[in-house]
């Protein structure tokens, strides 16, 4: 077996790999740019090369670099990860002619399978299902424009050597597609110096379905079950499942044999995912076979009971498959969340800055579940502008998918983050949705259910009754400590607490009643009462206990007059008072937010790519006024209303902040 390895990435997969590195008895090699020089997989491994400054092409893109590494440090093997160089056909074939084993495919499946469009071919001649569409090179947008045309809307323009939701659109007419084809070629030439993009049939109300599959030196592949991916955003995946809720026993071995039959036509050997587009029939359609480790698969990984990145180094140092196929068994039901620093209220923009407080659930068992937690990053670290925005990877297993979400519910309500926006609290909205409970998804699933973008739900009925009870249980933990306080001044009768607590949550107004048995604190709310039990103190940023006997947690910080709350997917500040402080507080005037509609705002932290506008010009609602590229990610700002450009406050190459005015109008 490898000595020692080296990983050419970053990140939450990064350290992900050293763990089984480590388990295995490997020592690891970490490679960093200047922005993670204080990064969590650098002081995991047991060395660390810098590699260059903090921008991926001069850093981690750069194949000479990585070889460099392996040769300092006598690294043996190098497991790519996902993303940066794990899908290149010349990295691989550098490190091999370098005498440097590569923890993944060989060169030869890594460019059958790697360039969507060359994929596409190799599927439908190894008898796969294949969506119809235009495999050919498309020059230009009016080339587009007619094989659209031709297939019928709405169309899919993908990026040929693209992933992870980059160089992608979804057009319903040919304006759509001339825009969505000049959009989807910078993205892809940015992300990935390959420029070429396809059109296909885009599938109706379609799922994102895949097979894992695994494959040795030795001419064997398996698959190990599917993963349903259909909640994206942009299509970026953001919770993924496995197995599918959709999928029966005679499907999946359907979808499981053509997965099979496609990496042994291109003798592929290590693990790799075939995706699919599958109809609510069960119909399904390939997408594209990614060369790698997935995002997502510590579902199937939990499911199987299989590390999937030992098998990768043990396929890679010569071993054969310990398992076959007849041996592979899926047990019970696994859901991951995908935590990205983004603010989900604005549109999903990415947030960058420091993690003041990190603190996820705690790994390991949660009654009949399991908890595990993917990530890179640890409380103090910072969110850099120049990399992907995912914080952690929040995964629960349970026997059944009812057990599994609720157990991911309970996690996200404990897993506390500050000091930048993120997406906890839509993820915790999508735990309790009812059409993702039915599992009734589609990859339309957030655009369908979240028309008008997502806002904070207020919190009601059982949901808003439990917060009261937490904060009341909170209020009253703060006046025992006060009780406390030394040297104190005596008065001439001693000071007793008032027992009624009034919690204005949400606009909503709850009267509870304290007292106290053994451990709990009873609070009585006229008819009905709840014995509230948490050994929570204040400053913790997660309130854990039971409520009447059940398990609950939610994140609280401390407010004037009360505590910001979020439990169940629902967020609101409670205030807490005692029956005249709400009489007088009920009479305090509201203060109104500043009124900032003559000015584009921007939205994310990003670099000014483009000004479409020039000063004293008309626009037109919808319009485009200015390019920002945050995170990788090309977004186009529109004027919401007719409006002329008064002033231009910002140039291309500009870095800004969230909020910074770009432009001002009349």
């Amino acid at each position: 077996m490898f000595t020692k390895i080296l990983i050419a990435n970053r990140g939450e997969i990064a350290c992900r790999v050293i763990k089984t590195a480590r388990r295995m008895g490997i020592k690891t090699v970490a490679v960093y740019s200047d922005a993670d020089r204080d990064a969590l997989h650098v002081e995991m491994a047991d060395e660390a090369v810098h590699i260059g400054p903090p921008e991926a092409s001069k850093s981690y893109l750069v194949i000479e670099k990585i070889i460099d590494a392996c040769k300092a440090t006598g690294a043996q093997a190098v497991h790519p990860g996902y993303g940066f160089l794990s899908e290149r056909e010349a990295f691989a074939q550098a490190l091999k002619d370098n005498g440097i084993v590569f923890i993944g495919p060989n060169p030869g499946a890594i460019a059958a399978m790697g360039d969507k469009i060359e994929s596409k071919k190799a599927a439908a001649a190894a008898n796969v299902s294949t969506v119809p569409g235009h495999l050919g090179i498309i020059e230009s947008p009016e080339h587009a424009v007619t094989i659209a045309d031709a297939i019928g809307y709405p169309v899919m323009i993908k990026a040929s050597a693209g992933g992870g939701g980059k160089g992608m659109r979804i057009a319903h007419s040919a304006g759509e597609v001339a825009e969505g084809f000049a959009r989807a070629k910078s993205e892809a030439a940015s992300s990935f110096g390959d420029d070429r993009v396809f059109v296909e049939k885009f599938i109706v109300d379609p799922r994102h379905i895949e097979i894992q599959v695994l494959g040795d030196k030795h001419g064997n592949v398996i698959y190990l079950g599917e993963r349903e991916c259909s909640i994206q955003r942009r299509n970026q995946k953001v919770v993924e499942e496995a197995p599918s809720p959709l999928l029966d026993e005679a499907t999946r071995r359907k979808m499981g044999e053509q997965a099979v039959a496609l990496a042994k036509a291109v003798n592929y050997d290590s693990a790799g995912t075939v995706e699919f587009v599958a109809g609510q029939d069960k119909s399904f359609y390939f997408l594209e076979m990614n060369t790698r480790l997935q995002v997502e698969h510590p579902v199937t990984e939990m499911i199987t009971g299989i590390d999937l990145v030992e098998q990768m180094i043990r396929v890679a140092y010569g071993e054969k498959l310990a398992l076959t196929q007849d041996e592979v068994k899926l047990n019970g039901w696994a859901v991951e969340s995908r935590v990205y620093a983004e603010d989900p209220t604005r549109g999903f923009l990415p947030s960058t800055g420091r993690l003041v407080t990190y603190r996820p659930p705690v790994e390991g068992p949660d009654g009949d579940a399991m908890v595990r937690n993917d990530t890179g990053v640890f409380e103090g670290g910072e969110i850099s502008i120049y990399y992907d925005p995912m914080i952690a990877k929040l995964v629960t297993h349970a026997p059944t998918r009812e057990a599994a979400i609720e157990a991911q519910a309970r996690a996200l309500d404990a897993f506390a983050i500050e000091g930048i926006r993120h997406n906890i609290p839509f993820v915790s909205a999508l735990m309790h949705h009812p059409r993702w409970i039915a599992g009734e998804l589609s990859t339309g699933f957030i655009a369908e259910e979240f028309p008008e973008g997502f806002s904070l739900p207020a919190p009601a009925g059982e949901i808003a009754l439990r917060m009261a009870a937490i904060a009341i249980a909170c209020d009253h933990k703060l006046n025992q400590r006060k009780r406390h306080v030394s040297a104190q001044m005596e008065g001439w009768r001693k000071v007793a607490f008032e027992r009624t607590r009034v919690v204005v949550l949400g606009g909503e107004r709850f009267e509870g009643q304290v007292s106290e048995q053994g451990e709990a604190v009873v609070i009585g709310f006229g008819s009905r009462s709840l014995a509230v039990v948490s050994d929570w103190r204040p400053g913790e940023p997660v309130w854990r206990g039971t409520l009447d006997g059940v398990a609950v947690a939610a994140q609280v910080r401390s407010i004037l007059n009360g505590f910001s709350l979020g439990h169940a997917g629902a967020y609101a500040n409670a205030h807490v008072h005692t029956p005249r402080e709400a009489q007088l507080a009920a009479l305090m005037p509201t203060k109104v937010a500043a009124d900032t509609g003559k000015f584009l705002l921007c939205p994310m932290p990003g670099v000014v790519k483009a000004i479409s506008v020039t000063v004293g010009q008309e626009v037109k609602a919808g319009e485009a006024l200015c390019m920002v590229e945050a995170m990788k990610m090309e977004n186009v700002l529109l004027a919401e209303k007719d409006a002329t450009i008064a002033k231009i406050l910002a140039k291309q190459g500009d870095s800004l902040a969230v909020d910074a005015v770009i432009i001002e109008f009349k």
